[in-house]
């Protein structure tokens, strides 16, 4: 079945550069809701939306959606799913689509194509996503994070750095990839992320996904089938998003 996984979406109300980004309204809905309808379009088994914050719970339950409530402790979004998976007691292999509230658009088919990759990689915990960088100056870029891979589509290492780095100094064109920020899990392993501890890698690059790889885990990774639009960090993304829906 390619329908077979749910769909979290992690949803807090405060952000640092866009205050009350998830309840900001852009054509007579709250962003939330935005990324809530994108998600039942998927065909998945269940959407919930995984929050700390009554008021977003309730726009969601308002516009028909289900919510799981989470501590307001939680320092990421894969924490709060990590305890979102054990309150709605989900089977150990089920499969658990991460999407972003901040991400309304966000193809429906690389939804699918990320559970995909993890229904058909018995040994993987994680899957996600990637596309090729296409300029320099993004493989430089140390707000852009790189990933590299093997031969049998498992992740390598992600990094800020500019990777891979030929020895000549030119770029390497052909082959740098640009992770892009959607995750399968595996329920049992968002169980076991609750007990893994911070690593020294995902400490020194900020990225929460080298926890996992120090760990041990395998994180399946492929192109994405579609292309994925910037996701809303911004006042800017936020007027674009406002744009596309005029």
């Amino acid at each position: 079945m390619d329908n077979d996984f749910h769909i979290l979406i992690p949803a807090r109300l405060d952000s640092a550069r866009l205050p009350r980004k998830a309840l900001l309204e852009v054509a007579g809905l709250p962003l939330v809701v935005h990324t809530l309808r994108c998600a039942e379009q998927c065909g998945a088994i269940s959407v919930h939306v995984a929050t700390e914050n009554d008021e977003i719970a309730a726009v969601v339950g308002a516009a028909g959606g289900r919510v799981v409530m989470t501590s307001a402790e939680h320092q990421s979004g894969t924490d709060r799913l990590a305890e979102a998976v054990s309150t709605l007691g989900f089977d150990e292999r089920a499969i658990v689509v991460n999407l972003q509230g901040d991400e309304p658009s966000m193809p429906p088919a690389c939804i699918r194509q990320v559970a995909g990759l993890l229904r058909n990689d018995s040994v993987a915990q994680m899957a996600t996503l990637y596309t090729r960088i296409t300029h320099e100056a993004q493989w430089r870029d140390p707000n852009v994070v790189k990933l590299v891979r093997d031969d049998r589509g498992r992740a390598l290492y992600f990094s800020r750095a500019p990777i891979p780095h030929p020895r000549d100094g030119r770029w390497p064109n052909q082959s740098a990839l640009r992770h892009v920020g959607l995750y399968a899990y595996r329920a049992g392993a968002l169980r076991e992320w609750q007990s893994l501890t911070s690593s020294a890698l995902e400490r020194a690059e900020s990225l929460e996904q080298l926890r996992a790889l120090q760990a041990g885990w395998n994180i399946a990774v492929a192109a994405a089938a579609q292309t994925i639009p910037v996701g809303i960090d911004t006042a800017e993304d936020l007027e674009r998003f406002r744009e596309s829906k005029n």
